[in-house]
């Protein structure tokens, strides 16, 4: 390209997919100083401020018990570990996710059971719950539990599902790694179920400088298992091992970013709905963009739209040539994957779930997304859709 060209074409747009740097530099100061305290302070494992943190996370979701620990995974892992989750149970999990959900599960040699989701939420569809569960007793298994996922930071419709666990005796586990904050009728995630979890890892909407989770509920009888399990299994000290545990400590620096985090986190969930409102005026009438429950608030973990299957990778494209990133969130459901293809799926397949998964796409979001940014991204995304056809149906 000749000199003459090249200041002939304007540089890109630099777009971050998640803009993490954009909250650092707007609470840079406060957050230096929380972390040189710890540094200073030099107690870097379960120093005060993880307590300190897990009282601020009770208060902010209305939880009766909150446990910091090493990430969102061991989190459910965790709670089944004090289930005391053996090989011949099972838990009914959604194919349609990440898969931490279900490998927690596999872990102790329990099956997962997938089960469809709904095609508006992509949230487990509670339609489906009998026959995940015939499913489960078909195979000769033992229902122990419901993992519902709060997929995209969506809360899943919890009224159905709760009924519906507690007439079949199982547990309930709110798996809010996407969806802590958001609102249920009422209700903040973390506070819904008979366990909730979450992750902290730093592209999540509370997330920390490395990886951290925590683990909620309303069960008294379950506080000291949790926080046995998650130090080894230690009794009175940790030397004396009462339990086969992991090891799974939220770190003192982490604890002490996210109370900072946590302070701005509500007028945060506020931005994001600004953003997702912009959204949905600008592509609404070319893309199946995401509809959220009434009564209900999303944290907004990702902005994900369909579009037609054939055409989703000349979008995808189309959007990189003009400097605007995207990612696909979930492109092969748990399911389709090598590792889960042998557990079992509820009825005679997931239809909803095998089809959303080839038209899914997921556009940057974060609370500091700017109008003029945004405002770009649109008119390069409606330029890009342009030849795709109709949307597909919902």
């Amino acid at each position: 390209m000749t000199a003459s060209a090249s200041a002939q074409t304007p540089p890109l747009p630099a777009i971050d997919f998640i803009d993490l740097k954009a909250q650092r530099r707007a609470i840079g100061p406060a957050m230096e100083e929380a972390i040189l305290e710890v540094v200073r302070d030099g107690r870097y494992i379960l120093g005060p401020q993880v307590g300190q943190l897990e009282q601020e996370l009770k208060r902010f979701c209305s939880a009766r018990h909150a446990i910091g620990c090493a990430n969102g995974t061991d989190a459910i892992g965790l709670i089944l570990m004090a289930m005391k989750l053996r090989p011949g149970d099972a838990v009914i999990c959604p194919s349609f996710t990440f898969a931490a959900t279900a490998e927690v599960v596999a872990w102790l040699g329990a099956t997962p059971v997938f089960i469809d989701v709904d095609p508006v939420t992509y949230n487990l569809d509670p339609a489906a719950l009998d026959t995940a569960r015939d499913t489960a007793v078909q195979n000769g298994l033992k229902l122990r539990a419901v993992i519902a996922v709060d997929l995209f930071g969506q809360p899943a419709d919890y009224d159905p599902i709760e009924a519906w666990c507690a007439a079949e005796g199982v547990m309930l586990i709110a798996d809010t790694a996407q969806g802590f904050g958001s609102t249920y009728k009422g209700r903040i995630a973390g506070s819904i179920g008979d366990f909730a979890t979450t992750s902290f890892f730093p592209a999540k909407p509370l997330g920390c400088y490395g990886d951290g989770g925590a683990v909620f509920t309303k069960h008294d009888a379950f506080v000291e298992p949790l926080r046995s399990l998650h130090i080894h299994g230690k009794g009175e000290d940790k030397y004396d091992n009462i339990r086969i545990g992991v090891n799974s400590r939220l770190d003192t620096v982490q604890a002490a970013v996210l109370l900072k985090k946590l302070e701005v986190f509500a007028a945060e969930i506020d931005a994001r709905q600004q953003v997702a409102a912009r959204y949905e005026a600008g592509l609404s009438d070319v893309a199946v963009t995401p509809q959220v429950l009434d009564g209900c608030v999303s944290t907004w973990a990702q902005y994900v739209i369909r579009i037609p299957a054939a055409a989703r990778d000349g979008f995808i494209n189309g959007l990189k040539s003009k400097g605007v990133p995207t990612a696909i969130y979930y492109p092969k459901p748990l399911h389709q994957q090598t590792a889960y293809r042998r557990f079992p799926v509820a009825g005679n397949g997931l239809p909803v779930s095998d089809r959303i998964a080839h038209e899914v796409v997921a556009l940057p979001m974060h609370a500091y997304l700017d109008e003029a940014t945004q405002a770009y991204i649109i008119d390069v995304a409606r330029d890009a859709l342009k030849a795709a056809g109709p949307k597909p149906a919902v």
